[in-house]
C-alpha cells in the first residue's frame, strides 16, 4: 500500500491490490499445503486431506447458498451423488453392462451438466419456499433420489451401485495415487474457494446478498429475486458436482448410500461447524469432521464402546458449537479476538487513556 501526496499537500492512501489484501496466514497455509507431500504419509494425503478437500467443496456449495443466499439446501449431497453416478454411467467402471465408456473429456462435462440441471430444477422448486419449508422440500428430494437409485437396476444398478470408477490416466499420471490425488483435490478445492470469493464480490453475488437481506427492496429496484436464487442453486450445483466426481474417484465406487440422508445431514453439519458465513469455514468443518470420523471410531472401540456412538459425538459437538456460536468455529475465533481487543476501562464505563 502506497501513500501519495498531491499538489495541495493532502495525503491519499492508494487502495491495496488483491495481492496485498491476502493475509499472511493464507500464504503460510498455502505454502504448507503445497509442500505437504514432502513430509506427510500417503494415508494422510489421500484419506485425510483428500477427503477433507472433497467434503469441503460440497460443503462450500451449501455455504454459498446459506451464507450468501439465505437458503439452506439439504440436497447438495444428492447433486454430488448425481454427478458421481453420471461419471460412472458415461465413463468406465467395472459394471461394463451399464457404463458407456465415453472418453473423460466427454463424460466429465456431461456429468457436470446433468448435475447443474438437477441443481437448477431443485432451486426452481425450492426458491418458492422459505425457512423450514426449503429444508423439508430439499430433504424430500434427497430421500427420493436415494430410494430411486436404490430400486433402479437398469440405470443405477440398484443397491450395489458402481465400482471400479477410476480417474483417467491423463499425462501418464495415476491420478488416484496418494500424491497425485492430493494435488488434484487441492487444485479443485482452491479453484472452487476463489471462485466463491470472486462471485460473492461480483455484481451477481452482491445482488444475491441483497435479496437475502431484503427481497422486497431488491425487487423494487428491478432485480429478479427468483432468477438470482435459481442461478445461485445452479452455481452451487456445479461446485457439488465437482466434489461428487472427486468423491467417486477417491472411493472408486458410487452407491445409493453415498447420497443418502445421513451424508446429506453430515454436509450440513460440516458447513455449520466451520461457519456458514465464511467460505474457508467449509474446509475447516470438513477437516474437523474427517479427523473425528477417522480416529474417533478407533478411540471408541479401544474404550470398549460401539463405533456407532461416533454420531453421538458429532451431534454433541454440533450442539455445543451452535449454542456458543451460531457462526461455527470461525465465529468463536472472532469472538475471542474481540474479547482480546476490548479495552477494560471502556468496558467498565471509564475513560480510555
Amino acid at each position: 500500500m502506497a501513500v501519495i501526496e498531491d499538489k495541495i499537500g493532502a495525503v491519499a492512501i492508494e487502495p491495496k491490490t488483491w495481492f496485498e489484501r491476502i493475509p499472511a496466514a493464507y500464504w503460510l497455509v498455502g505454502f504448507v499445503l503445497l509442500v505437504m507431500p514432502t513430509f506427510a504419509s500417503n494415508f494422510v494425503l489421500f484419506q485425510i486431506f483428500g477427503w477433507t478437500f472433497i467434503l469441503g467443496i460440497i460443503a462450500l456449495s451449501l455455504m454459498f447458498l446459506g451464507g450468501y443466499g439465505g437458503m439452506v439446501s439439504m440436497a447438495q449431497m444428492t447433486i454430488a451423488g448425481c454427478a458421481g453416478y453420471m461419471i460412472a454411467i458415461f465413463g468406465s467402471s467395472a459394471i461394463t453392462g451399464i457404463s458407456m465408456g465415453w472418453p473423460w473429456f466427454v463424460a466429465i462435462p456431461f456429468a457436470l451438466i446433468i448435475a447443474v440441471l438437477l441443481g437448477t430444477l431443485i432451486g426452481w422448486l425450492a426458491v418458492r419456499t422459505e425457512g423450514i419449508y426449503t429444508i423439508m422440500i430439499t430433504l424430500a428430494i434427497a430421500a427420493a433420489f436415494f430410494y430411486f437409485t436404490r430400486q433402479n437396476y437398469v440405470i443405477f444398478n440398484g443397491f450395489s451401485g458402481f465400482n471400479g470408477v477410476l480417474p483417467p490416466q491423463l499425462f501418464g499420471v495415476d491420478w488416484r495415487g496418494p500424491i497425485a490425488f492430493y494435488y488434484l483435490t487441492l487444485f479443485w478445492a482452491a479453484l472452487c474457494y476463489f471462485a466463491v470469493l470472486y462471485i460473492s464480490r461480483a455484481p451477481f453475488g452482491l445482488a444475491l446478498q441483497g435479496v437475502r437481506d431484503n427481497q422486497r427492496r431488491m425487487s423494487a429496484l428491478g432485480y429478479n429475486a427468483t432468477a438470482h436464487r435459481v442461478a445461485a442453486y445452479a452455481f452451487a450445483a456445479l461446485l457439488a458436482g465437482i466434489g461428487g466426481i472427486l468423491l467417486t474417484w477417491q472411493s472408486a465406487q458410487i452407491s445409493p448410500g453415498t447420497a443418502g440422508i445421513g451424508p446429506a445431514i453430515d454436509i450440513l453439519v460440516v458447513a455449520v461447524i466451520g461457519g456458514m458465513r465464511h467460505p474457508i469455514g467449509a474446509f475447516i468443518g470438513a477437516f474437523i469432521y474427517v479427523i473425528l470420523k477417522t480416529f474417533a471410531l478407533d478411540a471408541l472401540v479401544a474404550l470398549g464402546l460401539s463405533g456407532e456412538r461416533f454420531q453421538l459425538l458429532i451431534g454433541l459437538g454440533f450442539l455445543v458449537i451452535v449454542f456458543w456460536s451460531p457462526d461455527g468455529i470461525l465465529g468463536l475465533w472472532e469472538k475471542w479476538k474481540e474479547s482480546r481487543n476490548k479495552d477494560p476501562l471502556v468496558d467498565r464505563g471509564g475513560d480510555a487513556p
